[in-house]
């Protein structure tokens, strides 16, 4: 089956819904796929609850009314699909008629069930079916491996599995799930910009945008030219990164074990991806491949206190907030700092010795910021109006000291991460002499991040050395 993910690609595959047309299991297609939506829509009104808000965000309103309207279609859609099957089992079964179902030449699906499933000693095994494949070209295991393939496309909106060519599969689809879900406070940035499937054969996103506008001035006098300024535009150009990961594994281990081995070795290799392109979104500094951190032209706010305290930080975040607001003329919607960074603000006490920091249910006044929750990762509470959240890669090692963290206040909306799936390989000839196995993981990634360069506001200085407590 094509990697249909929307009713409209179905329609396109196989033409509008109708009581004379489909099959049952397209109608099961069509309602797997309205279940997968319904997950999107809920993991939206998820982030509103997590960050204690009453209302949804432009864009989170727009991803709430696609899915539902997903949801809406796919449904009506499957009940009609569904007719026509229904219609020719009760022929069979009312004139005896039998013989071999065929289904336009696609795939009948017999079941929901997954290929690979977690922690079922039934289960086949993802590795073992990949070094069959490999050694033996085992046609059993190849139709397992391309089964996976079709299910991950199908229950996986966020990234594409179309980049990469060859006998590349991707990981089971709890594999991914944990990629994309489980994995989530490991890449909390990368999360929080706009996330794209990745164009599949492409080494490079290319964006129009207008360098300078056009302009109006008021007219000198009846019947005399008007003010004629013309728009000049370039491109933003995004290049595709490969980021990767290898494990040497014996064959004994693969064969021989009475455990799969993939939950351990994947999640492994899929955690640290996860880290790596988090990574890759803030820090990275190659020319079309800029971190946050990176970006020219961004907004500096410059934090210089040898003996920082709180109350000091609380007007320069102010001061990030009011550039993206009068450069970009629209609002911030993150703001993004290292966990100590947080740890500090919230030791922070005023001359009594109370906190400026305190949970939210507590209704404070007059306090700094409103906490969230308790968390290591993620979403931890609010400073003038913007959710906080901390994330680990925010690296440590930046200034003249190579001691400071930085803080990140962003519009985050402007920030595209392009993503394909994760993908997997197994290779045994280069290591065949040794009796072992190579798996390698890999995705490709492209950012976006110089749309908009007024889009972000960085604070650094040594006011964002280690803290003392």
């Amino acid at each position: 089956m094509a990697h249909i993910t929307t009713y409209e690609e179905i329609v396109q595959e196989h033409g509008e819904p109708s009581e004379g047309g489909g099959g049952e299991w397209l109608a099961r297609h069509c309602e797997q796929l309205a279940e997968a939506h319904r997950g999107m829509l809920n993991g939206v009104l998820e982030t509103v609850k997590q960050e204690q808000r009453d209302t949804l965000t432009a864009s989170e309103k727009r991803r709430f009314d696609a899915h539902k309207e997903q949801v809406d279609k796919l449904r009506a859609a499957a009940t009609f699909y569904g007719a026509r099957e229904r219609r020719t089992a009760e022929l069979a079964a009312k004139y005896g008629q039998a013989g071999e179902q065929r289904e336009r030449g696609m795939l009948s699906v017999s079941s929901n069930e997954p290929t690979y499933r977690r922690h079922d000693p039934q289960s086949p095994s993802w590795v073992r079916d990949m070094v069959n494949l490999s050694l033996r070209s085992d046609p059993d295991a190849a139709d397992r491996l391309r089964r996976n393939n079709r299910e991950v496309a199908m229950e996986t909106r966020a990234l594409s599995t179309t980049d990469g060519a060859g006998g590349d599969f991707v990981p089971p689809l709890y594999m991914v799930q944990e990629f994309v879900r489980l994995a989530r406070p490991g890449r909390v940035v990368a999360n929080r910009v706009r996330n794209a499937p990745l164009p599949a054969g492409t080494d490079a996103i290319t964006l129009p945008r207008l360098a300078t506008g056009t302009a109006v001035a008021e007219q000198a006098t009846q019947n005399t030219a008007v003010q004629n300024t013309d728009a000049t535009t370039n491109g933003v150009t995004a290049n595709v990164a490969t980021i990767a990961g290898q494990q040497v594994v014996s064959v004994q281990l693969v064969e021989q074990s009475p455990i799969n081995m993939d939950e351990e070795l994947l999640r492994d290799l899929l955690a640290d991806l996860a880290v790596k392109v988090d990574t890759f979104v803030i820090n990275n500094n190659a020319a079309g491949k800029r971190g946050l951190l990176n970006v020219t032209g961004a907004n500096a706010i410059t934090y210089t206190d040898a003996s920082a305290t709180v109350g000091e930080l609380y007007p320069k975040l102010a001061d990030a907030i009011q550039q993206i607001s009068t450069t970009r003329y629209l609002p911030p919607d993150a703001i993004f700092m290292h966990p100590r960074r947080w740890a500090w603000i919230l030791s922070a006490v005023d001359t009594q010795t109370r906190p400026l920091a305190v949970p939210a249910a507590n209704a404070p006044q007059n306090v700094i910021a409103a906490v969230g929750g308790v968390a290591a990762e993620g979403f931890v509470g609010s400073m003038q109006g913007l959710p906080v959240f901390v994330d680990p890669n925010i690296p440590v090692t930046l200034g003249t000291g190579t001691n400071e963290d930085r803080i990140i206040v962003a519009r985050t909306e402007d920030v595209i991460l392009y993503e394909s799936a994760p993908r997997a390989e197994a290779f045994r000839e280069p290591l065949a002499a040794n009796l072992s196995i190579l798996l390698r993981v890999y995705e490709y990634v492209a950012l976006q991040s110089e749309r908009y360069p007024k889009s972000l506001s960085l604070i650094g200085g040594n006011g964002l050395i280690p803290p003392v407590f």
